[in-house]
């Protein structure tokens, strides 16, 4: 996959890899709310992130997995853009 990830391919991987239906018109109309939102847990984008990097045969950007919304996750797959720092609010970076 070297295209760009699409919001269709953001939900068929949250269908395939959380067991999550989300429409894409509606991530497509709400880019900005938290996956929490659609009912995506950091489990659920841990699976997302890891299925893609089985696709492509290469690791995903750093700290994809700490992505909050539909359209921070596609800047920073599609572009490798770093996680917004409102996006790293309140997470430990030392695994303790």
């Amino acid at each position: 996959m070297n295209a760009q990830l699409t919001l269709n391919e953001l939900a068929a991987l949250m269908k395939s890899a959380a067991g999550l239906t989300v429409d894409p018109k509606e991530l497509a109309n709400r880019p900005d709310a938290t996956f929490t939102e659609f009912g995506l847990d950091s489990l659920g984008l841990l699976g997302i992130v890891g299925e893609l990097e089985n696709r492509q045969g290469r690791p995903m950007p750093t700290d994809a997995e700490r992505c909050r919304t539909p359209r921070d996750f596609l800047d920073l797959v599609n572009t490798g853009r770093t996680v917004p720092q409102s996006a790293q609010e309140n997470v430990s970076t030392t695994g303790a």
